[in-house]
């Protein structure tokens, strides 16, 4: 582990040198006699701390500070400062500084001061990479898909994502609701509060209501201790109620009224609570129908119906599959400690026949199936499981022909990909799923001229 680099600036000689000589046991020590080769220093050295002094002909202390911040905003400046200096101290405290110290040095002190500093770093720097992976795993760069259809998805992502408004998110199972409210939460203000999920339908009705409202000591039967609930814990945040239309009536109600007032009442109790919560509800069922059949309440419904996403289902994205399955296949690819370079033509083929009936969710199951099996370095038609096989519909834009060797199919397909591209073989490349040089060699091995 290499050590930490500190800069001392200071034009005393051998102040300089006596801090340097204390420190590079530790540390990697940089010295400067001036504001101006500290700045030198400070452009050529990636320096964790700088330890500066006040006073110093030329540029001084305060004015590197600050110039020295302007560049590099996140380091720890600690300013050495005579004992009469303190007022200059404050001022620098003032413009940024991380700390101060009084001259003669304390060596001890000094230590102990700058191991808090750099702690202090490295907790900052691991937060703000918590926060772009948190970025990376909930933001739109998860949601897979090229597809116009998609690009309006993330369109209203975008235009939503800075306001309080509710959302109610429509697609079939599958279809990455939950990722979508995930990604509205992550680009919003309220990113830093909580998100909190909730899959009404895995609940009875009376532990649905306790788990979103909370409940008072000896509310019921086993109520041991009070307990707040998912609206409370999502306070300042986001709460994501997956399947809204599971609930039933009264818990409607509870929530409507969380809407309009911005409080809950907990079971068992009569005190409201406010709460300052932005709702995100999905469902996979027609709402307005339920509505109309009376399975559902019309206040609620429009209290929900503010802004409406509704994600396609994959059967109606052919422009991402391709996508998705290289996504997956990498994600599996690591975790399983694989190197499978991809799907052959004739694969990809077949799964863009298929409908799809579970969505992503399916796609994504049947990959880390189909890498876990697999013994080469392509995925391949036999190693799609034959129900996916045998219910692949046809009428793919490129045909597949269950007659025909696997060699066979793989030569008609790239010959129809020239087709249909006008010979353009990066297109044809891309059509089919494979990189170009892949081709090139498919083109030699099956004589395609």
């Amino acid at each position: 582990m290499s050590k930490p680099t500190v800069l001392i600036v200071d034009d005393e000689k051998s102040a300089r040198d006596g801090l340097v000589r204390a420190l590079r046991r530790d540390y990697r020590v940089f010295a400067a006699e001036n504001g101006t080769s500290a700045l030198e220093v400070l452009g050529s050295q990636n320096i964790d701390v700088l330890l500066s002094d006040v006073r110093m002909p030329g540029m001084d202390g305060i004015t590197l500070l600050q110039r020295a911040l302007a560049n590099y905003p996140e380091l720890p400046v600690i300013i050495l400062t005579a004992y009469g200096d303190v007022d200059m101290a404050v001022e620098a405290m003032k413009h940024g500084a991380t700390d101060f110290m009084t001259k003669p040095i304390n060596l001890d002190k000094l230590e102990l001061v700058l191991d808090r500093v750099l702690k202090a770093k490295k907790i900052e720097l691991e937060n703000e990479q918590l926060k772009v992976q948190l970025d990376n795993k909930y933001g739109l760069e998860n949601i897979i898909g090229r597809s116009a259809a998609m690009q309006e998805v993330f369109d209203t992502i975008r235009q939503v994502s800075g306001s309080r408004a509710t959302v109610l998110i429509q697609g079939e199972s599958g279809t990455g609701k939950e990722l979508v409210a995930k990604a509205i939460h992550q680009l919003s203000p309220r990113h830093n509060g909580p998100f909190v999920a909730v899959h009404c339908a895995a609940l009875s009705q009376n532990i649905l209501e306790s788990e979103l409202f909370g409940h008072e000591k000896g509310a019921f039967t086993g109520a041991m201790e009070r307990r707040i609930g998912r609206f409370e814990k999502a306070d300042g945040g986001s709460l994501f109620l997956d399947e809204i239309s599971e609930i039933d009536a009264n818990v409607q109600v509870k929530i409507l009224r969380a809407l309009e007032e911005r409080q809950v009442e907990r079971v068992g109790g009569d005190t409201p609570v406010d709460v300052d919560t932005r709702l995100i509800a999905a469902t996979n069922r027609d709402l307005k129908a339920m509505v109309e059949d009376g399975d559902f309440r019309e206040d609620l419904f429009y209290r929900l119906y503010v802004v409406v996403i509704t994600l396609p289902p994959l059967r109606e994205r052919q422009d991402d599959i391709l996508l998705l399955l290289n996504h997956y296949l990498a994600v599996f690819n690591e975790e399983n400690g694989k190197q499978i370079e991809g799907f052959t033509p004739a694969a990809y083929e077949l799964l863009s026949a298929y409908d799809w009936p579970g969505n992503i969710r399916e796609l994504r199951n049947l990959v880390e199936r189909m890498v876990v099996l697999a013994r080469g370095k392509v995925l391949d038609v036999p190693d799609i499981p034959s129900q996916v096989r045998e219910k692949a519909r046809g009428g793919g834009e490129i045909k597949v022909d269950a007659e025909l060797t696997v060699d066979e199919m793989e030569r008609r397909m790239i010959i129809q990909a020239l087709e249909k591209t006008g010979g353009n073989r990066t297109k044809a490349a891309e059509k089919l799923g494979i990189s170009r040089r892949t081709l090139h060699r498919k083109l030699n091995q099956y004589e395609i001229h």
